[in-house]
């Protein structure tokens, strides 16, 4: 009977080792608006390479394209980015829209080579939690990406935009013009396009996506969970992202 036992307790903490790791719950959501053409924006650039090594930092570049006059287009931007940066900033009723800029959690404007600013942010933003308020979690079933919201008892905005974001996990660019000419430069987590999913009211809810559309060619996703303000993208309240980013 003992050797029974010891042989079913060491298989049971086989079973165990051998289930995949869950996936730490994200503390911030940091979207770095960037440009290829913009001599300051390396050392941001850098910086969220390494927020991108974080478990528990969802970290997004977005490139934009306003600089593109300067010398030399950015191989990687897009209008809808410049787009989101400017919404922000009218959300935020400051009209400050520049690069290398950092949007903590959909909330706090920061510049986004500097660290220390940004980690102050987004302890501001998380007003005392560890986490997003809202965890959410994801799969891959059939084809599909399941998007599961979990309810919370806590006091958040019960409204807000399910969204997909696919993106490449990595991207160095040669840059041969502008400011930044003769650099070689390394993005992480380069956002591809911004996809609305759907609406959640509240409570749990389930949300499914064609993994097709949710990678659109990259290397994964991310979803997120944010509000919004007159139709501008505002408090983000969760967040996941696919293996392997």
């Amino acid at each position: 009977m003992a050797s029974r036992l010891k042989l079913l307790l060491a298989a049971t903490g086989f079973a165990v080792f051998m289930q995949p790791a869950l996936a730490e719950p994200p503390r911030a959501v940091v979207e770095l608006f960037t440009s290829q053409g913009c001599s300051n924006c390396p050392p941001a650039d850098a910086l969220l390479v390494e927020y991108s090594k974080q478990p528990d930092i969802v970290a997004l570049s977005f490139p934009v394209n306003y600089w593109d006059y300067l010398g030399w287009k950015d191989t990687l931007a897009h209008a809808d980015f410049t787009t989101r940066q400017k919404e922000y900033a009218h959300g935020r009723n400051d009209r400050q829209v520049f690069t290398p800029q950092m949007i903590v959690n959909g909330k706090k404007s920061c510049i986004g080579s500097d660290k220390a600013q940004i980690e102050n942010a987004i302890q501001m933003t998380l007003k005392g939690r560890t986490k997003l308020p809202v965890d959410i979690a994801v799969s891959e079933e059939n084809g599909k990406v399941a998007i599961s919201v979990t309810e919370v008892a806590e006091p958040v905005r019960r409204d807000a935009l399910v969204w997909v974001l696919p993106v490449m996990r990595s991207q160095t660019v040669p840059i041969e013009r502008g400011e930044n000419k003769g650099k070689t430069v390394t993005y992480a987590n380069v956002v591809r396009g911004l996809k609305r999913v759907g609406e959640w009211t509240g409570g749990s809810a389930r949300f499914e996506v064609p993994v097709e559309t949710a990678r659109s060619g990259a290397d994964g996703y991310v979803v997120l969970l944010q509000t919004a303000q007159d139709d501008r993208p505002s408090v983000i309240l969760g967040a996941a992202k696919s293996s392997g980013l």
